[in-house]
């Protein structure tokens, strides 16, 4: 028998509920989207930001806990999303909040976050207890799940339960395929070429590459290194992107190796750090809750400088298994988990923190210009 938490603030009636692979179930009023979604349940702490983090490609199969109760009060407009490729319309699968979603207050909304979410099918539950569903993931890991929203209120749990008990969960799983565009697009520019290889990339990464100085050529997460050269780059960008790392790098390392060996400068962001370092010989583990969120704390070894960051990833680099040859640069402050890596014989580098994103400061934006500068250094 499944375990109901029912909601604790609203006594309307259940309208939406999360049903967990151990048979919890957390009741509430469902929104956005009518129907279910399976995914893994993690939290991300930002208070701003909901739009580009539920159209950020690295949310696929994904269900967010919002630990911020008010979303949805500045609503949604054309300028916040996240998917940059053009045949791509896949990120999170749900979104879960504490509060109910009221009517947009901003002059840049164009839509309501609800039908919004309705209208890209994303399932969402407000009214219940988030608190207490954080809690649960910080102690006992990320859990499968099922987020479903049916007016009626008609739910058979048991079948949710044991949906969310059969899914497969992300590891092993490559979901780069699912996010990457089907073929090569630029961004005009005017100063080097970076090839950026798209496992999953988010629009403000191009927007700070050509803020940056680059012309950008995206290439889909399948190209093999004759598809790449063939665009003749200055250097190469691996982007960020869902899913196992180990699980995408079975076709996307050794393209990564034969660039590294080829010399050409790389920089690898999130999913492209880790398979970075997977090229490298190193190893990739499962987190147990992962880092989601706007507040994230990562010290530069090289300046001794503490930046404030934006994280998502559900995997993480062993740092004991970097090989010789190649340094930690970064490091989270949270859990002294790997944020960073350098090679010190081959212009590559890469982090595991999105420099592109803006949680109030700004403070990794130069790592793009380290990354130009790299180019430059490298054609002499």
């Amino acid at each position: 028998m499944p375990l109901r938490l029912s909601q604790e603030t609203n006594p309307r009636s259940t309208t939406g509920l999360l049903a967990l692979a151990d048979g919890t179930i957390f009741e509430g009023q469902g929104f956005g989207a009518v129907g279910d979604a399976i995914g893994e349940i993690c939290f991300n702490t930002a208070m701003t930001g909901y739009q580009e983090i539920l159209t950020d490609p690295s949310y696929a199969s994904q269900i967010v806990t919002f630990t911020f109760p008010h979303i949805g009060n500045v609503g949604v407009n054309d300028e916040d999303i996240e998917i940059a490729s053009p045949s791509v319309n896949m990120a999170a699968r749900g979104a879960i909040v504490r509060a109910s979603v009221t009517s947009p207050s901003n002059h840049r909304a164009r839509m309501g976050l609800e039908q919004w979410m309705r209208r890209r099918g994303i399932v969402g539950l407000s009214g219940i207890d988030t608190r207490a569903l954080t809690v649960r993931i910080r102690e006992d890991g990320m859990p499968n799940g099922v987020i479903a929203h049916d007016p009626s209120g008609r739910f058979d749990r048991d079948a949710l339960v044991a949906k969310a008990k059969a899914w497969h969960g992300l590891v092993g799983l490559d979901l780069a395929k699912e996010v990457t565009t089907e073929r090569p697009f630029r961004i005009d520019g005017d100063g080097p070429h970076a090839v950026l290889i798209d496992y999953g990339v988010k629009q403000n990464i191009l927007n700070c590459l050509k803020a940056a100085g680059c012309r950008v050529t995206v290439v889909p997460a399948t190209s093999s290194f004759a598809d790449i050269m063939q665009f003749q780059p200055d250097g190469v960008v691996l982007g960020n992107g869902p899913g196992d790392p180990a699980a995408t790098g079975e076709y996307a390392v050794p393209v990564i190796r034969e660039l590294i060996d080829a010399k050409v400068p790389l920089f690898g962001i999130c999913l492209g750090h880790q398979m970075m370092a997977l090229a490298l010989g190193a190893k990739t583990m499962k987190m147990a809750q992962g880092h989601h969120g706007a507040n994230h704390p990562v010290k530069d070894h090289a300046s001794g400088k503490v930046e404030i960051v934006s994280m998502n990833h559900g995997f993480a680099v062993d740092e004991g298994s970097l090989p010789d040859g190649v340094e930690s640069t970064y490091t989270s402050l949270f859990d002294g988990t790997n944020a960073g890596i350098r090679v010190k014989n081959a212009p590559a580098m890469a982090v595991q923190h999105h420099p592109e994103a803006s949680p109030g400061p700004q403070d990794s934006f130069p790592v793009f210009d380290k990354f130009v500068a790299l180019m430059k250094k490298n054609a002499g």
